[in-house]
């Protein structure tokens, strides 16, 4: 019989960043007091699965984020550079069109190709590096289930690429909310299907009544 083996790549918790930037690949971002709740409710959800592979993008919150599943499974985290954050231009700077980067007409260049896109890392590559590194954690976790803790954008384009979805796409309708869970299933090496989670669902934050959701990139 083939054997099933089962990737979860999980989306960081919250992360404390009062003043909005895109903080993308920065250093010294860590998770707030809810994203480590977030995190130690992802631990417990975990805690019964048969993972028997722990593996994180390099960043702090992603790092931190894995910590309290490691302790609840009695696995070390491995880390692959592949799961880390797409690279961005706008990396430091608020995004947005009246308080932000996009006020400037010196930005606007990086605009001109959403499909690429042209103000950061190509989505294909970006698909490219994290199927592998999917692909990776479940070859170290063959017939049991790994944990793969990486970025929205990321684990967004992964899905789409897998599941034959257009990969440019509009930010603020990504299936990838904090602290969620994006299982890759696989026969062998055949992926047979994907599927998402919101274990932490009750502890996103909610929006002030009258206020439009607003996208901060890079998280």
């Amino acid at each position: 019989m083939t054997e099933t083996t089962v990737v979860h790549v999980l989306r960081h918790g919250e992360v404390h960043n009062p003043t909005k930037v895109l903080y993308g690949r920065l250093p010294d971002f860590h998770l707030s007091e809810l994203g480590v709740a977030m995190a130690e409710r992802i631990a417990e959800r975990m805690r019964g699965e048969d993972i028997t592979y722990l593996v994180a993008s390099p960043l702090e919150r992603a790092q931190e984020t894995a910590a309290p599943s490691a302790e609840a499974l009695g696995l070390p985290v491995a880390v692959d550079d592949r799961l880390i954050e797409a690279g961005n231009v706008f990396e430091g700077l608020t995004f947005g069109v009246g308080d932000g980067s996009l006020r400037r007409p010196k930005h606007w260049l990086q605009l001109r190709n959403p499909l690429r896109p042209s103000w950061g890392e190509p989505y294909v590559e970006i698909a490219e590096r994290m199927l592998a590194a999917i692909a990776a954690a479940r070859d170290a976790a063959r017939g049991h289930q790994a944990l793969a803790v990486s970025h929205q954008l990321p684990i967004w384009t992964a899905r789409s690429f897998a599941t034959g979805r257009r990969l440019w796409h509009d930010p603020r309708k990504r299936q990838c909310s904090l602290a969620s869970l994006t299982s890759f299933t696989y026969a062998g090496d055949d992926l047979v299907s994907v599927s998402y989670e919101e274990p932490a669902r009750d502890l996103l934050p909610v929006p002030a009544p009258g206020t439009a959701k607003k996208f901060v990139a890079g998280a």
